[in-house]
Order: C-alpha cells, then structure tokens, then sequence
C-alpha cells in the first residue's frame, strides 16, 4: 500500500522543470524578457511541479481519478498558458503547428484520445513509459494551443478571432469533462480495481467529482478569456470599424488599433 501523503520525485519534475528552466534562461539571455513575462513562466513551472512534488502525485497515480485530472488540466491548459505569457512574442515558433485551425485540433484530440479508457488505464499502469508520454503531449500540445491566443505573432489574430479560437475551445472541450460527470458507471477500471478508497470517495462519486471540476475549470478560464477578448474586440475593434465606415480616412491601421490597445483614429 502506498502512503497516499508521500513526497514522490517524479520524471516531470526531475528532468522537465529543469529543462525548461534552463531552456527559458537561454530565451532571457538572448532575445531579452520583462520581468512580468519572466513571472509568468516561473507561475507555470510552479504549478508542474506542485502536482508531481506534493503528495497529489502519489494521490493521483494510485488513489483518485479527480486529482489526476487536476494535473491533466495543469499540464494541458494552465501551466502552457503561463509559460506561453513568459515567452517573447518574436520567439521563432513552428507557424503551421501554431496556426489555430491546426493547434485547436491538435489540443483538443490529444486531450479525448487519452481520455479513452482503454488508454487511459494502460497509461496509468506503465507510469514510467506511456504515462510520460501522455503528460508530454499535453504540455506540448497546450503551448501549441495557447501561442495564437496569447501571442501576436506569427498570425495576428485580431481580439474577435481570438475571442471565437477560445469560445471554440471551450465548446469542444468542455463535454469531456461534464460526460465523465454524467456517466452512471466508473469507466477508468485502474481506479475501480484500486485497492483502497481514500477520503471516503467510491470510484464513481471520485469520477463524477472530477468530471465536474474539469468542465468548471474549462468554462472559468476558457470562456473567462474568450469573453476578456470579446470585450477587448468590442471596446476596441467596435469603433475602429465604426470610424472606418463613417471616415475611412479617419482609420489608422496600425496595429494597436485593429487589436484594441489603446490608439486612436487619426484626426484631420
């Protein structure tokens, strides 16, 4: 039986953390990074290393579906999106893996295929292969989502676009997590065939417990930042299209016009 409080050192946080500090110490020095950029990467580096360092680690592989979802959605949505915000926006990046029409489905495949619970359970029965293999992609595929929301280049998407690339997200993602919530059965056998129960949870209320949390999370911070975008577009872009129907004499192109920072039309 394993001391479900237990401290374990995980692959994630001995060889990725690392790895990726010392990849961003080479970005800093080289292209040069404000220190609000530089809190965000280490925010995002923070929160991998609080699922696979803390006792949720040991809870996760061995006890409850519902923390292991919490590190799914750590690696997967919050830890990329930070470490995204901590990149410099002329970072040479793959422009076709980027693009949003390649990177949404890219995300939101590797998030239902791992999801299966055939895959599911294999994952979690070879932790040291197939398991990291899994947590890899969803970092990976997550940065390849989050670059086109978060970063202007290299598409430039306006603040509408960006608002609709999230709104999607949120549509394509969020019935995961309210199935899992639904389903009148335990699916994921690995947690059914669990030898012990922990905190009084059976495997189903732990599944529907998990479910739910992850379609909370997709709504609060997908939707959250779909609708800041939005507002972004409406503030910004809304009378900026105003104005260049109106006078089109009077529309700056610039770009912190089209993406609503700030700029005003021209006058004269």
């Amino acid at each position: 039986m394993h001391d479900p409080y237990a401290w374990p050192l995980d692959f994630e946080a001995l060889v990725l953390v690392p790895a990726l500090a010392l990849g961003y110490l080479l970005v800093v020095r080289r292209y040069g990074v404000p220190r609000w950029r530089i809190a965000c990467f280490a925010a995002g580096l923070a929160l991998i290393l609080a699922v696979f360092v803390t006792p949720l680690h040991t809870i996760a592989l061995h006890y409850l579906l519902s923390v292991h979802l919490l590190q799914n959605v750590v690696l997967a949505e919050w830890a990329p999106a930070l470490c995204v915000l901590g990149l410099p926006s002329n970072l040479p990046v793959p422009r076709l893996l980027t693009h949003p029409f390649v990177a949404l489905p890219l995300w939101a495949g590797t998030y239902f295929v791992w999801h299966i619970p055939a895959v599911y359970d294999a994952a979690l029965r070879r932790p040291e292969t197939l398991l990291h293999l899994e947590h890899m992609s969803y970092f990976v595929t997550g940065l390849l989502f989050w670059w086109p929301a978060l970063q202007d280049e290299p598409h430039r998407l306006t603040a509408g676009a960006r608002a609709m690339y999230l709104f999607a997200a949120f549509v394509i993602a969020a019935p995961l997590g309210l199935l899992l919530a639904l389903i009148p059965r335990a699916v994921y056998d690995f947690y059914v065939d669990a030898p012990h129960e922990l905190w009084g949870l059976s495997p189903l209320t732990d599944q529907q417990l998990g479910g739910a949390a992850m379609a909370l999370e997709q709504a609060a911070v997908l939707f959250a930042a779909g609708t800041w975008f939005f507002l972004r577009f409406l503030s910004g872009e809304g009378r900026a299209d105003a104005f260049r129907t109106l006078d089109p004499s009077s529309y700056d192109p610039r770009p912190e016009v089209r993406d609503g920072r700030g700029a005003r039309p021209r006058e004269g």
